[in-house]
């Protein structure tokens, strides 16, 4: 009877994967593509269940569940786990987290990892979370990428407005769909730079829009250019898709800014300088997908 009272007192989480919104992140777990781990760790009365990862040609899912033994707060473990590849850290990524509150106590949390550059099939996938008390959760697990991803080169390019654009390929999997891309434009100023902001609006034959997801890019200078690469995610596509219209477009910011610090920790502010881009306008292009 006690055991059964405490067990009353949990809020009832299934997979975070299929309670999510993601199309793809359901499509996982429905089709048993994940990696479900399970495995839970407790400091400070604070308990964190690493649940899921998903690894295919988008990137790097992983859910978790933060359970407190006292009221929780919001975002108390910052904005998600820092992360190794093999034990090091990658040279480059972006990524989101998506924090959900199930009760005071508890919350779920799907974090999305998207690795620049070359990645291995298979790799140890080391995880840290810190709490605002200086707490430390720290996991590592082996990982593989899933099966029976489609990539469909595609190697189209197009120069607008001095913005440099090379659509790589399509990848294709029952978890989702990317664009990798690469982008370039003459400056210095990475705030004032258009290639940064480039995003994809996706149809298939009969015009039906594949929901898209907005996602980072990594730049670099190189030599008097500013060039950008990413992937794109996307919804997966339905078995009748036998074509796709691309159509790149920039999603410019409409504020920004931020604090600047000297060498002796002084403050300045910097104003949004992003107000004077002007848009340009890509051509669209078609993509055959391969049975």
């Amino acid at each position: 009877p006690a055991l059964a009272s405490t067990l009353s007192q949990i809020p009832l989480i299934g997979s975070v994967f299929a309670d999510s919104n993601s199309v793809g992140l359901k499509q996982a777990q429905k089709h048993g593509l994940t990696s479900q781990v399970g495995e839970t760790q407790t400091v400070n009365g604070i308990s964190v269940t690493l649940d899921e990862i998903l690894y295919d040609q988008s990137g790097i899912r992983i859910s978790y569940i933060i359970k407190s033994d006292k009221k929780l707060e919001e975002y108390y473990c910052g904005s998600g786990m820092d992360y190794t590849i093999d034990g090091k850290e990658p040279d480059g990524s972006s990524g989101s987290y998506q924090e959900k509150v199930q009760s005071a106590t508890t919350r779920t949390a799907i974090q999305e990892i998207n690795i620049i550059g070359d990645m291995p099939d298979s790799f140890e996938l080391g995880l840290i979370l810190h709490g605002k008390k200086g707490e430390t959760w720290y996991f590592s697990n082996p990982i593989k990428k899933i099966k029976d991803i489609k990539k469909v080169p595609i190697h189209h390019s197009q120069n607008v407005d001095g913005i440099g654009l090379n659509v790589k390929d399509l990848s294709v999997s029952k978890t989702g769909t990317s664009i990798s891309y690469k982008s370039s434009e003459k400056g210095e100023d990475f705030e004032l730079s258009r290639a940064g902001d480039i995003e994809f609006r996706v149809v298939d034959q009969d015009g039906k829009e594949i929901t898209g997801y907005s996602g980072g890019a990594e730049g670099e200078k190189v030599k008097d250019k500013l060039v950008f690469k990413s992937n794109k995610e996307f919804d997966p596509l339905n078995s009748h898709v036998t074509e796709l219209t691309i159509t790149p477009y920039l999603e410019l910011p409409t504020d920004g800014g931020g604090v600047e610090y000297d060498e002796n920790g002084d403050s300045k502010d910097i104003g949004f300088k992003g107000g004077s881009l002007k848009p340009v306008k890509f051509k669209s292009f078609k993509v055959k997908i391969p049975k």
